[in-house]
């Protein structure tokens, strides 16, 4: 593990400090195929170790597995010193479908009570419903997280995948720490109006999917096999009408790589760090050589010239296929309130 300090980043004008890069922990319970448990915790300890201070987990993600992994993880840590950010609301069935969201102010409480157990905290840093419910205004969603900020279960109230009119009238709410959206290379749909929306009101971004699944890592191959139950198995990106368009920008971006000594997955987690001091990428590294791989992009500085090579290679808008399958496309309030491409 290299020994570089990683810088500090503000989630916002009333959010937490945190580190320049979070680490995302679904991988390590839920929708990438199987994982190691003990490597696992493994890399939760050396991401806190090397200075990694924002740990990213849903109460959905193997329906609760995650956090108790990283209730484990956590034991005999400084919970001070890590901000635990939780997504809710997604519901799912014994078999792992998916069945909706409840973004009731009843059902805040109750997610949040389990999530608290599991974790074994008696608070979470940041709290956000995973997507937005049709079926309930956001503000009443957000009046209850704010009620449980008042009693001091929670710290600070995110947004997850919410649009530009959305994100509004949250913020009338509660003061918002961060918008939770991909963004990456190829999934830059939030600059035209969700990012400025965000800087207007103060609000920072936790970027996830920013090697858009491992399909910008650079390790990804169309040979490459998928287990049962892997999201990539029925992402568009992925599939066999898509995939050879996708990984030619790979090819691409790899030029840009070699010329700079770094790897594709360093190049396009440094490109989402350039994009401004209020974005916070999160990396989904599941092993400590894919953690350490991706720590690399903190030495890695992109001049005007590589944003150019890179803009040149990678142009908006032109990654085959949609960002999830239509179903989830259509859950997706950023899709559809401010929506300004994929």
């Amino acid at each position: 593990m290299n020994n570089r300090p990683i810088p500090i980043r503000a989630l916002g004008s009333i959010g937490p400090r945190v580190s320049a890069l979070g680490l995302g922990c679904m991988g390590m319970s839920d929708l990438y195929g199987p994982a190691d448990e003990t490597e696992s915790i493994a890399t939760i300890h050396a991401a806190l170790d090397a200075g990694i201070t924002l740990l990213d987990t849903g109460d959905f993600y193997g329906m609760g597995h995650n956090e108790l992994l990283i209730h484990r993880a956590l034991r005999g840590r400084d919970r001070s010193r890590v901000a635990i950010s939780v997504k809710f609301g997604a519901l799912r069935d014994p078999a792992g479908n998916w069945s909706g969201y409840d973004g009731r102010p009843a059902a805040v409480k109750n997610f949040l009570a389990y999530t608290l157990r599991r974790l074994g905290t008696d608070y979470v840093d940041i709290y956000r419903l995973a997507r937005i419910d049709p079926a309930v205004p956001i503000e009443e969603t957000i009046g209850a997280i704010a009620d449980m900020v008042k009693a001091g279960y929670v710290r600070h109230i995110g947004l997850s995948e919410a649009g530009t009119e959305t994100i509004r009238r949250a913020a009338s709410v509660h003061p918002i720490s961060d918008l939770q959206i991909e963004y990456s290379l190829i999934s830059r749909g939030i600059e035209a109006e969700i990012l400025p929306t965000c800087r207007e009101l103060g609000i920072g971004v936790t970027a996830y999917g920013v090697l858009s699944r491992g399909l910008i890592s650079g390790h990804w191959s169309k040979e490459r096999a998928t287990a049962p139950g892997d999201f990539r198995s029925f992402s568009p990106r992925f599939s066999a009408e898509n995939i050879d368009h996708n990984l030619a920008l790979v090819e691409a971006l790899r030029v840009i790589a070699q010329a700079k000594n770094a790897t594709v997955a360093q190049v396009a987690i440094a490109w989402v760090l350039s994009s401004g001091p209020d974005i916070v990428p999160l990396i989904g590294a599941r092993r400590r050589e894919r953690l350490n791989e991706a720590l690399g992009a903190l030495d890695l500085h992109l001049t005007a010239e590589d944003l150019a090579q890179i803009e040149h290679a990678i142009p908006v808008g032109v990654a085959a296929g949609d960002r999830y399958a239509a179903s989830q496309m259509a859950s997706l309030d950023s899709e559809h309130s401010g929506r300004t491409g994929v």
